[in-house]
């Protein structure tokens, strides 16, 4: 595989003399020139999709829809006579200039709002041109277009339908975005009933409703505009030889045109998220609705093979975001407050039946499947016995006489539990629903379904399996490794059914993002394919190894992508400073291929980091036998002093499971025009770009 040296930007973060505001298409060509100066053969972006309030560029709002945050207003073949004859338009273009200079992040609510507004006034300017063209049409006039000849208005209508008919999906995109606009933005979820589950049929009714095609068509013209920039963009890149490499999210948000138009698609009653681990007890719950591989497959997977060729438009190569996703999911019930009870996706199951030839009898079964709850825990907040059973009677049976007690049936999920009012007091309160909730979680099996059980992810920390004799432990524990011998298959067969078609549904190169749980399936698969897997430097490590020793760059397989950070992780510069013992880790595996001379200028881990600590270990990470070596822009801006930003934290992209308005909004701490100035930063780049032997290839 040809080697290819690469950066990571969001669109975003890129600063031009024409995008003070926020990073857009245009500002790719910029860039472009400056990575071809560096020796570059990739860049990657995050996603570009439209994901509406939304600032993550993970919570897409469309699978196919381009962010009109990304247009570049002026350079709109419209823009022009609209600024010169729309005394409104103009003043608000004005203002927007004026108003919104760069800054070290961007405020996206500000900049899209104010997007949006003179997208809406450029194209009410449009339909003004429009309706005065079919006055003077009806009193046969010819009406001239900017470009000197035929009628605007027949031009311009052509090249709406044009796009429509070529990108079938805009038509629900439309019709969703102008129903979002009228609900205040909220969720489809919550609009009025009859449009909540629009059929296509009647999305396809209501995208020909008359009243309603100039509000349609500004979504579609605002899409078939973004695209054309886009497209210019990266044709330029493509021509510099440049692989473009975009990034396609698994999942889409559960507030999305696709899950509202294509609802058999998505499972609404599950949600994608992750086990409990160390950092995470209680598992992580995403809120995005897990895929109906079923209905997909049965369609032919078309949507997702029409998701991939869209982006083929554009990129060369993607990135596949969690892909282990494909293989198996976390899926958890849609009302479950945390991920804990969640189960993968396809899973493996076993029966009462076999439950009972293991010895356990139904009373067995039913103590450790189901939640058993004392009395006590719930009088020692009320401390008091009769409150106590009050409290536990509005959502569990006693067990007899016994003071215990199981859930009722028609508490579902730990929702049910938070829903009620137990006491009058709101810590009291508080304290009681947590007890339950915590309790509600503390069991073995899930019943999936009537006789279909799974394990708990960490069943072994349920008050239950303390109760139980070794000899059931063993017999448990054997049929839980039973159960997990059979899901490496079934997940190898669940990833091949869906990748094969997605893959081969372009010429683009996979790349996959593979972090995480390792599956032992996974590497044949991706292998089989002809995916990426990524290597984080700093996660490439022997864990099970006392040390945790890095694992020799010689060692990366050659089909993978290499990498110092990624989007979500802290920055090289936030790495050096903030996680000594790695820092200490990587010094002790790359010492070894230092000659006497080059270990006594080696930096150490006590030291702060510099430059010159960035130049190291960017050096070293290009040794890497991964085919790409491919990092963020901000881990080579670090080769110049002069760009460190006062606080490291300004430095970083997202922090993983918070949510404000500092995620996403990074912007390049110079603008790309003086960047293509710096020939000491170049040089250095340049130098990093040859040792890992990338002197700029084609496209992949």
């Amino acid at each position: 595989m040809e080697e290819k040296t690469g950066v990571v930007v969001p669109l975003s973060a890129l600063y031009t003399k024409d995008c003070a505001a926020v990073g857009d298409f245009l500002a790719l060509k910029d860039f472009a020139d400056f990575a071809e100066k560096c020796g570059f053969s990739v860049i990657q972006l995050l996603p570009v999709n439209d994901t509406g309030t939304q600032s993550s560029p993970y919570s897409g709002l469309s699978a196919f829809a381009l962010h009109p945050l990304y247009i570049r207003i002026d350079a709109l073949p419209e823009f022009a006579e609209a600024f010169k004859a729309d005394r409104q338009f103009a003043g608000a273009y004005r203002s927007f200039v004026k108003e919104f200079k760069y800054k070290r992040r961007f405020d996206y609510d500000a900049v899209l709002g104010e997007k949006l507004r003179l997208l809406h006034l450029l194209y009410a300017a449009i339909e003004k041109k429009l309706s005065a063209g079919a006055k003077k049409a009806a009193q046969n006039v010819k009406v001239v277009s900017a470009a000197g000849s035929g009628n605007f208005a027949d031009q311009f209508q052509q090249e709406l339908a044009e796009f429509v008919r070529d990108n079938s999906w805009v038509t629900i995109y439309a019709v969703y975005k102008n129903l979002k606009d009228a609900a205040m933005q909220a969720s489809w979820k919550e609009w009025d009933e009859s449009f909540r589950s629009f059929s296509r049929k009647q999305i396809q009714t209501r995208w020909n409703n008359r009243a309603l095609k100039s509000s349609h068509n500004f979504f579609v013209w605002c899409q078939m505009r973004a695209a054309q920039q886009f497209k210019e963009a990266a044709d330029y890149v493509r021509a510099k030889g440049i692989t473009l490499k975009g990034d396609i999210p698994i999942l889409m948000n559960e507030d999305s045109a696709d899950c509202w138009g294509w609802p058999e698609f998505f499972n609404q009653n599950l949600r994608a998220g992750a086990p409990p681990d160390g950092e995470n007890p209680l598992g992580q719950n995403w809120g995005f609705p897990t895929y109906n591989w079923e209905s997909i497959a049965a369609d032919g997977y078309t949507w997702w093979k029409h998701r991939v060729q869209a982006a083929a438009q554009y990129y060369d190569a993607f990135r596949i975001d969690h892909i282990l996703g494909f293989f198996r999911i976390w899926a958890v019930p849609a009302r479950e407050r945390t991920a804990f009870l969640g189960h993968t996706a396809p899973c493996a199951t076993f029966t009462r039946a076999q439950l009972h030839g293991i010895g356990f009898d139904d009373g067995r079964i039913h103590w450790i499947a189901e939640p058993h709850i004392p009395t006590k825990l719930i009088e020692d907040i009320t401390w008091n016995h009769d409150e106590a059973v009050a409290d536990l009677s509005l959502v569990c049976d006693r067990l007899g006489s016994e003071e215990l007690w199981n859930f009722k049936k028609s508490i579902q999920c730990d929702s049910d539990i938070y829903a009620q009012t137990f006491c009058d007091d709101a810590a009291k309160d508080g304290r009681v629903k947590d007890a339950l909730a915590e309790k509600w979680r503390d069991r073995m099996l899930i019943e999936l379904q009537e006789d279909s059980f799974v394990f708990v992810y960490s069943y072994k920390a349920a008050s239950a399996w303390g109760t139980l004799s070794g000899e059931e432990q063993e017999k448990l524990g054997r049929l839980h490794d039973e159960i997990a011998a059979k899901e490496d298959a079934l997940w190898k067969q669940q990833a091949l059914s869906v990748l094969t078609p997605i893959c081969a549904a372009s010429k683009m190169t996979a790349c996959a993002e593979d972090l995480g749980v390792s599956l032992a399936c996974m590497p044949d698969v991706l292998k089989e394919l002809s995916i990426l897997s990524l290597k984080v430097v700093r996660w490439t490590r022997e864990w099970g190894k006392d040390g945790q020793p890095y694992i020799p760059f010689e060692e990366y397989p050659a089909q993978s992508v290499c990498t110092t950070s990624v989007h979500d992780s802290p920055t090289l510069r936030q790495w050096w400073d903030n996680e000594k013992q790695s820092a200490e880790a990587f010094l002790r595996a790359v010492s070894a291929d230092q000659d006497e001379g080059a270990k006594d200028s080696m930096p150490q881990a006590a030291e702060p980091f510099i430059a010159k600590t960035a130049q190291f270990c960017l050096e070293q990470s290009a040794r890497t036998n991964s085919a790409w070596f491919v990092n963020p822009l901000q881990d080579y801006l670090f080769l110049e002093q002069k760009y460190f930003l006062a606080s490291a934290d300004d430095e970083r992209i997202n922090i993983p499971g918070s949510v404000s308005s500092f995620n996403w909004t990074y912007r390049i701490p110079v603008a790309v025009e003086e960047l293509l100035k710096d020939e000491i930063l170049i040089g250095k780049i340049k130098a990093v770009v040859a040792i890992h032997g990338g002197s700029k290839g084609g496209n992949a």
